[in-house]
């Protein structure tokens, strides 16, 4: 099989390779950002002045949570 001079993929019919590293880092970091943002917002929902212990905890399982989907949804495939 034919490997790609450029990202040493197959090269298959409807190959296309893989975006550059800065345009996949800038995109982790934004759904890890934006998981951050809407797990450290919904505590508000849920209490009227909530402890910052528990907004920084739910900001970093928002953004776990927000990661995890990403790569079990967006996943590449070998």
């Amino acid at each position: 099989m034919a490997t790609c001079p450029r990202c040493m993929g197959p090269l298959t019919e409807h190959h296309q390779c893989p975006h550059g590293i800065i345009r996949r880092v800038t995109q982790a970091v934004w759904i890890v950002g934006a998981g951050a943002i809407v797990g450290g917002l919904s505590t508000w929902a849920v209490s009227d002045g909530p402890p910052p212990a528990l907004v920084l905890a739910a900001a970093a399982l928002g953004a776990v949570l927000a990661g995890a989907v990403k790569g079990a949804v967006g996943g590449r495939k070998s």
